[in-house]
C-alpha cells in the first residue's frame, strides 16, 4: 500500500513556487515590505507547507502572502480568490454538522477540508484583516472558525462583503449552500 505523502512532484514544485511569485510581485499591496526570496526559501525549505499551498491553489484558493510575525519569523498566506474558492464550496462546518443530516449529505465539510490541506479556516478577525486588502465574497460567502460557544448550540458562522461592507451570519453549522465555502490560511 502506497503511503500518502504531502510532498509534490519537481514539476509541481516548481509551477507553484512560480505561480506564488508571480502572484506576491502582482499584488505588492498585499505585503509591502516583505521579499520573496525570503519567502521562496522557506517554502523551499518545507515541502508538506509547499504542499499545503498547492492544495490551496489546486482548490481555487489563489492564496498570497498577507503578512509577516517578525515574533515566530512566519509568514501568513490567506486564500485571496475574490469569491469562496470554488473547489471548497457546498460544505457544511464539520464533522459533527455532517454526521447530523439525515438526507441530502454534503460531500464535505469545512473543517475536515481545511485539516486534510494543512490550513486553518480563517476567523472573524482574520476575514476583517482581509477585507481591508481588497473587495472579497461579493457574491459568496465564507464559513469562519466558529466560537466554541455558538457551535455547542448547533450553529457556525459565516460572512461575505455586501453593500460596501463585511456582514458576519450565524446559520445551523449542518446547513451548505453552493455558493459558501471556505477561505483558509496558511502559516510558513
Amino acid at each position: 500500500m502506497m503511503e500518502n505523502k504531502k510532498e509534490l512532484l519537481p514539476e509541481q514544485r516548481a509551477e507553484q513556487l512560480k505561480l506564488s511569485q508571480a502572484r506576491f510581485e502582482k499584488n505588492m499591496n498585499r505585503h509591502k515590505g516583505l521579499a520573496w526570496d525570503k519567502i521562496q526559501a522557506k517554502l523551499e525549505a518545507d515541502a508538506e507547507k509547499l504542499w499545503s499551498l498547492y492544495e490551496m491553489e489546486r482548490t481555487g484558493g489563489e492564496p498570497d502572502v498577507v503578512g509577516y510575525d517578525e515574533a515566530t519569523g512566519v509568514y501568513i498566506f490567506y486564500d485571496c480568490s475574490a469569491e469562496s474558492p470554488k473547489g471548497r464550496r457546498s460544505v457544511c462546518y464539520d464533522h459533527e454538522a455532517l454526521e447530523s443530516r439525515k438526507e441530502h449529505k454534503p460531500e464535505n465539510n469545512a473543517m475536515d477540508m481545511a485539516d486534510a490541506m494543512g490550513i486553518e479556516v480563517l476567523s472573524e478577525a482574520e476575514y476583517r484583516e482581509l477585507q481591508q486588502l481588497g473587495k472579497f465574497d461579493t457574491k459568496t460567502s465564507s464559513w469562519l472558525k466558529t466560537p466554541a460557544d455558538i457551535r455547542k448550540q448547533g450553529g457556525a458562522i459565516f460572512a461575505d462583503y455586501r453593500y460596501g461592507h463585511v456582514f458576519v451570519y450565524h446559520n445551523g453549522a449542518s446547513s451548505y449552500y453552493a455558493a459558501r465555502g471556505f477561505r483558509g490560511l496558511l502559516r510558513v
